[in-house]
């Protein structure tokens, strides 16, 4: 198990320059992204639901900033990171859960900083668009409901594709403290 998340962060390693097209390098050159001419990628590993563009940096190197857009319902299932992860929403709304702590609605405007090795998982409640920086080398290990580690495919085998999220999960959300 531990061999297929290592050889499926090892294929994003390869083909993460080709998958993430990085408009520059941390070269202490001013950098423009125009909205217009991003491509956003879906990532090997991510779910499907997921739409990626690099900003700055490289994730297979080292730190990056990347714009990502989910749709509404999409989740990306208990996982944790190596680096540190920090978040900040452009637009739509998200819950973010941690392992240890009580959820959290995001909305426009509102930042998240998520500890390296961290479990932690998010759901798109409104179509979202957020930076996500990260201080390292990017990579997810999924986890199950114990905390053991599990491949990507078993994590995202229900989760890859956006969905509404339930009555019940929206009464949650909304009674949740903002």
């Amino acid at each position: 198990m531990r061999f297929s998340v290592y050889g499926l962060l090892f294929a994003v390693l390869l083909a993460g320059p080709a998958l993430w097209s990085a408009q520059a390098e941390d070269s202490g050159k001013t950098v423009y992204a125009a909205s217009a001419s991003n491509k956003f990628m879906n990532v090997p590993g991510l779910p499907t639901c997921t739409k990626t563009v690099v900003l700055s940096g490289d994730p297979s190197k080292g730190g990056s900033l990347m714009l990502v857009k989910t749709g509404t319902g999409c989740v990306v299932p208990w996982h944790w990171h190596t680096p540190t992860e920090q978040l900040m929403v452009v637009s739509g709304r998200g819950k973010g859960e941690m392992k240890d702590g009580s959820p959290v609605m995001l909305h426009p405007g509102d930042y998240l900083s998520l500890p390296g090795k961290g479990v932690h998982q998010f759901t798109c409640i409104a179509a979202c668009t957020f930076f996500l920086s990260s201080d390292g080398v990017f990579d997810i290990h999924y986890v199950d409901a114990s905390g053991k580690e599990i491949p990507p495919d078993e994590a995202l085998k229900s989760k890859g594709k956006a969905k509404m999220p339930m009555k019940k999960e929206i009464k949650e959300m909304k009674d949740m403290k903002m």
